[in-house]
């Protein structure tokens, strides 16, 4: 797989590389071979191509996760946030964690259906659905595709509990399905805010909206009485962290209710990722903050063991959860918001089925 940064025009992509993923067998890499090379390359185009799955529910059972069950209606993510924890999943696909991570997108029209089909049968359970803990349902190509709306149509229907997690401002679209369902208690919206350095924020999520923009979303929902959660995730230490108290305070102020903050996490291909594009970005402090990282998880740059991996232990970590403790106090914000309706579920009748005469 040749690095996209030797064949196209890269601006407005986060990640730098593009390496093949830990799966593949081999990887080419494009030299300077000593010809001239013709500046005028084309640019990175998006490409999204379409899955049919045979089940959209997916179940986890970390013990450090508030849900059990999860929905993502696209694999990959044209917001292309450098940092992503999600990237190293399109390896699986025998895809780059890089750039093929946002341009290369996966988007599943059929998972409406699918989801109908698994909340009908028999043995499902009620509990809440996660949506865009792994990957955003409200990047720019839902507005094409409209696969989050469908399937919160299917989860409204029957009644059922939804957290949802986004920086898309394209949820605001969905307003008239989610007001409705607030009201009966069976939905609740987290918004990230890394940064509220717009110049910052383009260069480390360079698709998403920005940090104004999405202050404006949390107002809009809120005013819907939408419940919304402030997510100043992931912090990242000596470059994001410093702003920790300001993204809080301006998440109190648009109409958040909760609030919640993760460190920043490296697992697999995001490691070298982030180091790549601290080093183009942030060369002074690409040290600094890889070091603050590596004291958090005992030496390595990522640990992933249960109730640490959010956000590392020491005295760094310390310090940054005791200022968030701080700061939610001051602000009246609380950090767990009250539980989603389960009692309301009624199981969707499938198209075709004999319905009970009782």
């Amino acid at each position: 797989m040749d690095r996209e940064e030797n064949m196209y025009r890269i601006k407005g992509r986060a990640a730098v590389s593009n390496d093949a993923g830990r799966f593949e067998r081999h990887a080419r890499e494009a030299v300077d071979d000593g010809w001239q090379r013709d500046d005028d390359l084309p640019v990175l185009r998006t490409q999204t191509r379409i899955e049919t799955p045979r089940s959209v529910i997916t179940y986890n059972r970390s013990p450090d996760l508030p849900f059990d069950r999860s929905i993502n209606p696209y694999r990959g993510c044209e917001h292309g946030c450098v940092y992503c924890f999600a990237r190293p999943s399109h390896a699986y696909l025998g895809l780059s964690p890089g750039l093929d991570f946002e341009t290369q997108l996966i988007a599943r029209p059929d998972a409406p259906t699918v989801l109908q089909r698994e909340l009908a049968a028999k043995r499902y359970k009620v509990a809440p659905i996660a949506i865009g803990t792994n990957t955003d349902p409200y990047q720019p190509i839902e507005k094409q595709h409209g696969i989050m709306r469908d399937c919160l149509k299917i989860l409204s229907d029957a009644a059922h509990p939804v957290a949802i997690v986004t920086k898309g401002s394209l949820i605001e679209r969905d307003i008239d399905i989610l007001a409705p369902m607030a009201q009966r208690g069976l939905v609740r919206v987290g918004i990230s805010v890394t940064s509220l350095d717009a110049k910052l924020s383009r260069l480390m999520e360079p698709r998403a909206p920005a940090p104004a923009r999405r202050l404006v979303m949390i107002r809009r929902l809120a005013e819907a009485g939408i419940p919304v959660r402030i997510m100043a995730s992931p912090m990242i230490p000596a470059l994001t962290d410093p702003e920790l108290e300001a993204i809080l305070a301006a998440g109190k102020d648009a109409g958040a209710r909760t609030a919640s903050w993760i460190m920043l996490r490296l697992p697999q291909e995001v490691s070298p990722l982030v180091q790549e594009w601290l080093a183009l970005h942030y060369p002074d402090r690409a040290a600094r903050i890889m070091s603050r990282l590596r004291e958090m998880h005992g030496g390595k740059e990522y640990d992933a063991t249960w109730h640490r991996r959010m956000r590392g232990e020491g005295p760094y970590a310390d310090m940054v959860a005791q200022r968030f403790a701080l700061a939610i106090k001051r602000l009246g914000l609380k950090s767990n918001a009250p539980p989603m309706r389960c009692d309301l579920f009624r199981a969707p009748v499938l198209p075709g089925t004999q319905l009970s005469l009782l």
